[in-house]
């Protein structure tokens, strides 16, 4: 394997360190500041400069992805927040929405909250991504030529009378690794239908967004969610500078597939010319997630892109209801997901990229 620009075997690389951590491991740690405590989080670095941190009180999602330093998602004024602050009723979701390259949606409700709901359980985006994990794995060890890196966890999200749903997720990557990968099994643990609603928020930020950083997919057709976001449509795919009073833009996009069923969506900010550049970018299959959302937000402090692949909307439940797009799981069904995450770091990345998106027609509505 490729390390530090040299190719190394398995025994060449154990000689040269007494603890394998000296180049890459999965460290576990408690938060201790102000309202993150007591939560807990799993420290992840493959050796490369791929650096994670995975909160274990909040879902397994991704708190802080990084590489070579330059950060990969958006960090929330928030800062990263302990469960026990949650706060479900109406949209004060936000009170501890930390952003992150990642904040899981669902499992109930996504989107819009819904007052009326019992047992508190429709508020904005549900509950699963303030729900902790439950019988937690670690594992960093070799499988055959490969030093595996991996966090699996369960979450339940359920009440007397309720769903009784489970998200079992596992949080992977390798030595000498760019990328990492999601890995999602949902089950209908209950013995009736229960909705079943997943929305993965995606949260590019500076770096890789900046004036002028584009948005790149393989889109057939974006269509604006309400009259805030057809205003400027067709600048859809271009971002603007941090701008004052921004009002966020939400827009629903039909992907192109490639050949094995994926989607590979990226924020690049194109500067390679100069040695500046770098994006991030997002695979998915959309046979698990048939939707995607973009939020784009350009307020200050509020800078993020949002990539949103999903199975629902985001005006809430009633309203995928009223259209008869709300998804149900049978008692014992199964549903698995799988998402992929990289740096962009090449011009070649790019242009590959673009020769994608030319061949599919965009059309915004």
């Amino acid at each position: 394997m490729n390390i530090y620009g040299k190719n190394y075997q398995i025994n060449e690389l154990r000689q040269r360190v007494g603890n394998t951590d000296q180049i890459a491991a999965v460290r576990s740690v408690r938060l201790d500041d102000g309202n993150e405590r007591p939560g807990r989080a799993a420290l992840i670095h493959t050796g490369v400069g791929l650096q994670l941190t995975v909160l274990l009180d909040r879902c397994l999602d991704i708190a802080a992805a990084s590489f070579q330093g330059k950060a990969m998602g958006w960090r929330s004024t928030t800062g990263d927040v302990a469960p026990q602050f949650f706060e479900p009723e109406g949209v004060r979701w936000l009170r501890s929405y930390f952003g992150g390259l990642v904040t899981t949606c669902g499992l109930i409700n996504v989107g819009a909250p819904r007052p009326d709901s019992p047992l508190s359980g429709i508020g904005l985006h549900g509950r699963i991504g303030n729900t902790p994990a439950r019988d937690l794995r670690i594992v960093q060890e070799w499988e055959e030529n490969e030093y595996v890196l991996s966090v699996t966890g369960t979450m339940r999200e359920t009440a007397v009378f309720g769903e009784n749903l489970t998200l079992t997720r596992t949080v992977s990557t390798r030595l000498g690794e760019h990328r990492f990968w999601i890995h999602d099994v949902a089950v209908n643990e209950g013995f009736k239908d229960t909705t079943y609603m997943l929305l993965y928020h995606c949260n590019i930020g500076w770096p890789a967004l900046d004036a002028g950083s584009e948005m790149i997919s393989p889109s057939r057709a974006v269509r604006p969610r309400d009259a805030e976001a057809a205003d400027g449509k067709e600048n859809w795919a271009r971002m603007d500078p941090p701008t004052h009073g921004y009002k966020e833009k939400c827009y629903y996009h039909d992907m192109a597939e490639a050949e094995d069923g994926s989607v590979t969506v990226a924020m690049v900010n194109d500067g390679f010319d100069r040695g500046a550049g770098f994006g991030v970018y997002l695979k998915y299959y959309k046979k698990e997630l048939p939707r995607f959302v973009q939020w784009k937000q350009m307020g200050e402090q509020d800078y993020v892109i949002g990539f949103e692949p999903c199975n629902c909307g985001v005006e809430g439940r009633d309203v995928d209801e009223k259209q008869g797009l709300l998804n149900t799981l049978e008692p014992g069904e199964s549903k698995v997901v799988t998402l992929e995450f990289g740096p962009i770091t090449t011009k070649e990345q790019v242009d590959r990229l673009r020769a994608e998106r030319a061949r599919v027609k965009t059309t915004v509505d």
